[in-house]
């Protein structure tokens, strides 16, 4: 199978892959406002300040929208693809590829859990799964 496409990684987002790279779910923060934002961007959309930081996710957070991609079928992927729209705990989205569920079993709310996947070329980036229950 081919690798996936790999995104482009700029000067505004290039540090966000480094750090999936590393096996961190990050989240770029203004350092004005503090306001979260993903995807990471050059410009805050509250107070329009340039200077940012950004903070280590938990990697927690349920499920606010999804949609399972059946087409185009892009080479290096594995189809059909499930994607959705995660409501991160710290109070900001993400969209991500869905993983170790069953498309009939995706319902709006449930709670989730991230996980660096790492393709076959070494190549990582963060995904999300049904959260599992937490060990007593």
């Amino acid at each position: 199978m081919p690798s996936r496409i790999k995104p482009p990684m700029g000067e505004d987002n290039g540090w966000w892959w480094e750090q999936a790279a590393r096996d961190k779910l990050v989240i770029q923060r203004c350092a004005s406002c503090e306001v979260l934002r993903h995807p990471p961007r050059p410009m805050c959309d509250g107070c329009r300040s340039l200077e940012w930081d950004f903070v280590e996710a938990c990697g927690r957070g349920s499920l606010a929208s999804f949609t399972v991609l059946h087409h185009p079928q892009v080479p290096g992927y594995e189809y059909p693809l499930a994607i959705g729209l995660v409501d991160l705990e710290e109070g900001t989205r993400i969209v991500t590829q869905l993983v170790d569920c069953e498309r009939d079993d995706i319902t709006i709310g449930m709670p989730l859990e991230a996980l660096i996947h790492r393709d076959d070329d070494g190549f990582k980036l963060p995904v999300f799964r049904p959260a599992r229950e937490s060990e007593a």
